[in-house]
């Protein structure tokens, strides 16, 4: 156990570390390639800020596995990381990591079309379903004593969960820190619900805190003001990761569910908004969950924070509930957050009709949907 430890805390500062070391290089490549986000229009940042800082999260992340990997091998192992490691899976799911970050950065390379980013998402997705890691049941919210088995179903909807966690995170990547630093939490809170009794999956565990200590070694330069982005590189690599790991082994999505409730019911209600106004799903516009807390008031600061504390304490409570008290949980902060926003918007609109000057017109810096 002490091995275990060992090695989650050491991959977690490990990565930690790499990141704060390649952000900075990341950031001085970027404006060598002028792979840069310039100011104007929505984007309110003041000067170009290098794209691809998800760049760096990919590398830290990769180096820290990398570290471990060789000591066993050159120990003659399996000493401390767990024997998942050699199978022929976790090379596909490796491969399918590659091919999230060569699609992101290609897109923040020459600004892919949405049907090309999906197309690569899909790619990703199925490299990811060849591995056998699938959907294949979900917890029964009506009976915790029996499961509900897919079946034929399993390919479908595991190709949605990958694609939507990661357009989950692209749509909320619209402040300084907000997609990182939520998707850090997430990262914490699903390694020690791996650590739990009724889960027990060190490896899923180990990947999870060497994944936070690369987010939370890049949010050092990604907190508002930001200077460099996550990109659709981060978004792209980040979502593939969070969303495969919740569906390794054990499947934990109703966990996954519960503490990334904030961006993937944000999404959900942008969607449907956007199709009730006849618009594109995929058209950004200011109404976005982040955009409505600071149309009433609150500074960037004040709504990542606030979007970090709903994140954590979703975070507990998954970690805390069984699995039938996690959807309810789920289906709880789904109705109250659609409510919230319903709210948020009618005082955004009443606020900015009686002092149209008052409220901010988008300090989101950043991508985001």
């Amino acid at each position: 156990m002490s091995g275990q430890v060992t090695l989650y805390v050491w991959s977690f500062v490990l990565a930690l570390l790499f990141a704060m070391s390649a952000t900075p290089l990341v950031a001085r490549l970027s404006h060598r390639l002028q792979l840069l986000d310039m100011p104007g229009g929505r984007r309110k940042h003041p000067r170009p800020i290098p794209r691809p800082g998800g760049l760096a999260i990919f590398i830290a992340f990769g180096f820290a596995i990398a570290v471990f990997w060789s000591i066993d091998i050159l120990s003659g192992g399996p000493v401390l990381i767990p024997e998942e490691v050699r199978s022929s899976r976790f090379r596909l799911v490796v491969l399918a990591a590659l091919v999230s970050v060569a699609v992101g950065f290609f897109d923040d390379l020459v600004d892919l079309r949405a049907r090309w980013q999906l197309a690569g998402q899909l790619l990703v997705a199925a490299i990811v379903v060849l591995a056998g890691v699938r959907i294949e049941f979900v917890n029964n919210p009506v009976d915790p004593r029996h499961i509900i088995v897919l079946g034929a179903l399993s390919i479908p909807v595991t190709f949605l969960w990958i694609v939507g966690m990661i357009n989950a995170l692209n749509f909320i990547d619209g402040l300084d820190g907000l997609a990182a630093g939520v998707s850090a939490i997430a990262a914490v809170c699903l390694g020690f619900i791996a650590l739990t009794p009724a889960v027990n999956e060190p490896f899923v565990a180990w990947m999870e805190f060497a994944l936070a200590g690369a987010l939370i070694g890049f949010l050092v330069f990604n907190v508002h003001p930001a200077k460099l982005f996550l990109g659709t590189t981060g978004v792209t690599f980040v979502g593939t990761v969070l969303a495969t790991l919740s569906i390794f082994g054990t499947a934990k999505i109703a966990a996954a569910l519960l503490v990334l409730g904030v961006p993937i019911i944000d999404t959900f209600y942008v969607i449907i908004r956007r199709l009730f106004e006849r618009r594109p799903p995929f058209a950004p516009d200011r109404g976005h969950f982040h955009h409505r807390l600071l149309d009433v008031g609150l500074s960037h600061a004040q709504a990542v924070f606030l979007i970090y504390v709903i994140t954590a304490v979703l975070g507990a409570v998954a970690l805390v509930a069984s699995g039938q008290a996690q959807v309810l949980a789920f289906a709880a902060i789904f109705i109250g957050l659609g409510v919230a926003v319903v709210m948020l918007a009618q005082r955004s609109s009443k606020a900015q009709e009686f002092e149209p000057g008052l409220y901010r017109n988008g300090e989101d810096g950043q991508q985001g949907g």
